[in-house]
């Protein structure tokens, strides 16, 4: 708690700005990478990432939903073709 009451005394606001931000990205993290491998279902790992950035466990099955999209479905069709 120190650290954080340190770094508010000194106003060093660019630093508190790149922290922030920095928060955030980890944070929807799994809705960037969904824009690229899911995007059939940004909007709901978007939404998903809201609470599940409380829980490592939770935020890590998102990621894996955002990641796993393409994948599946390429499977997919080459199980279909194949059949």
């Amino acid at each position: 708690m120190e650290f954080i009451n340190e770094i508010v005394a000194n106003e060093n606001y660019t630093f508190l700005v790149v922290l922030v931000i920095g928060g955030l990205t980890l944070w929807f993290l799994p809705a960037i990478l969904a824009l690229f491998f899911n995007r059939k279902h940004f909007k709901y790992i978007l939404l998903a990432c809201i609470p599940a950035g409380f829980s490592f466990i939770a935020w890590g099955g998102v990621i894996v939903w955002a990641t796993t999209g393409k994948v599946i479905g390429k499977y997919a069709n080459k199980v279909n073709a194949e059949s």
